[in-house]
């Protein structure tokens, strides 16, 4: 168990509390990340005023992020500690149907189709004061720790600047995605 800080969301509408939490171990086929540089998106700010459906409270917030494998779990082969990584809020499976096709990256295994509150055995790896703390699309990159399930991670370039990419988590994807696939500029 690690113990580190983290910005806890208590409640709908109600500041950030940066506080101590606890980070379990990463379990079976999970990854634990040192988050290094995290982005702030409008969709923390939905979530934290309590407009966004399935976030429960306590949650710890973010979902733009890089930073280093601190350990894995047992049968993790696409990322070893030391690696440069992107937690992702929209995982890729690539196992099913969503993932298997060309035109799509909804995976099913997705926030867009399950509720990513809880790891995917339906328990968090985050406490605080004796509470459990809920995981927000599974990233949670407002903790300077957090557990992933590994299709939920993309190992990058070892050179590549973490307070840079870590947008490539959500805000620039989406934009690039919108611009090319949307507006077709």
């Amino acid at each position: 168990v690690i113990r580190c800080r983290a910005a806890v969301a208590w409640a709908p509408g109600k500041p950030l509390s940066v506080e101590e939490v606890e980070v379990a171990p990463p379990k079976a086929g999970e990854v634990r990340i040192k988050i290094v540089a995290t982005g702030i998106c409008h969709s923390d700010d939905h979530a934290l005023k309590g407009s966004l459906p399935n976030v429960e409270f306590p949650v710890i917030p973010g979902h733009e992020g890089a930073g280093i494998v601190e350990s894995i779990g047992e049968g993790v082969t696409s990322v070893k500690p030391g690696d440069k990584v992107i937690p992702l809020c929209v995982p890729q499976c690539g196992e099913c149907s969503f993932c298997q096709n060309p035109e799509s990256n909804c995976c099913q295994k997705s926030h867009l189709s399950e509720p990513q509150n809880l790891l995917p055995d339906k328990t968090s790896r985050f406490s605080c004061k004796g509470k459990q703390i809920h995981h927000f699309m599974w990233v949670s990159t407002f903790a300077e720790y957090t557990v992933v399930p590994e299709y939920a991670v993309a190992k990058i370039d070892a050179a590549a600047p973490l307070d840079k990419v870590c947008l490539f988590g959500c805000g620039f994807s989406t934009g690039y995605g919108a611009a090319i696939n949307t507006a077709k500029v």
